[in-house]
């Protein structure tokens, strides 16, 4: 058991998904705190929570997403701090791989790892989307440039590899609020390029080790739906870039989304 690491997971509705995502926490080869929070409580998530013996921490104040995981972030009291989305699921090794790696780093901002898409029950471990994530992940693969600001803003710039759910942020050497208000789809890159800008590690395990979820009644389909993203995309952009090119990636990066949607 280690005492310095909490999974925090986000519950939201009556997902059919939270239980799994709850047994695949629990079924880590080294065990860690738990904590759920949620913003609209109902009975089925409390049976839930008291089902698998986890405290749930209500969220009375504003709620959306980026308010719930920062709720979560505040919650977890631990020095590594893990914020679980109730539809995706965690390798057994996740939590031990995150913490051996973390305990040596030098100064580490966030740890995060590859991961599978899990569609319609089915694991994908390669698809056009994921190539290209892994190809611009490519040069954290190398320890000599985790310190690197130049490198993780390099890879931001051209949009967020990142997979929030695989993240592990560590709480002594980063802000006590990690996501800005008014974000629905991009709250994760803006955290992102946010943390680029602070001294400290990004350091990428290559090895997948979770599955993120991809449905139709996931927030990432919704706010595609409804042209979020793209209106998201254009402002993230222009932090790096000029508004002439920051307006021609984010018609690239609309294309790639695509695959965040399933065929009807």
């Amino acid at each position: 058991m280690r005492t310095d690491h909490t999974f925090a997971i986000c519950a939201y509705k009556e997902s059919e998904y939270l239980e799994e995502c709850i047994k695949s926490i629990k079924k880590q080869s080294l065990k860690s705190n738990i904590i759920m929070v949620t913003s609209t409580p109902n009975d089925f998530i409390k049976n839930m929570a008291k089902k698998n013996d986890i405290v749930l921490y209500i969220n009375e104040g504003e709620g959306g997403i980026t308010q719930d995981w920062n709720f979560a972030y505040r919650k977890a009291n631990t020095r590594y701090i893990t914020i679980a989305h109730q539809d995706d699921l965690y390798l057994t090794n996740y939590a031990k791989r995150a913490i051996e790696v973390l305990d040596k780093a030098w100064h580490p901002l966030i740890y995060f790892t590859n991961y599978t898409e899990i569609r319609e029950g089915k694991f994908v471990s390669s698809n056009k989307l994921l190539r290209i994530k892994r190809l611009m992940l490519f040069p954290l693969k190398f320890a000599q440039f985790r310190k690197s600001q130049f490198v993780r803003r390099r890879i931001l710039s051209l949009g967020s590899p990142i997979c929030c759910p695989s993240v592990t942020f560590v709480k002594d050497n980063l802000p006590r609020c990690i996501f800005s208000k008014g974000f629905q789809s991009d709250e994760d890159w803006e955290a992102w390029e946010k943390i680029s800008k602070l001294d400290g590690e990004f350091i990428y395990n290559p090895q997948i080790l979770m599955g993120h979820r991809i449905h139709r009644e996931s927030e990432t389909s919704s706010v595609l739906k409804e042209g979020i993203r793209t209106k998201e995309d254009y402002v993230m952009f222009k932090k790096f870039w000029p508004s002439c090119i920051a307006k021609i990636l984010t018609r690239l990066y609309a294309k790639s989304e695509k695959s965040n949607e399933l065929s009807e």
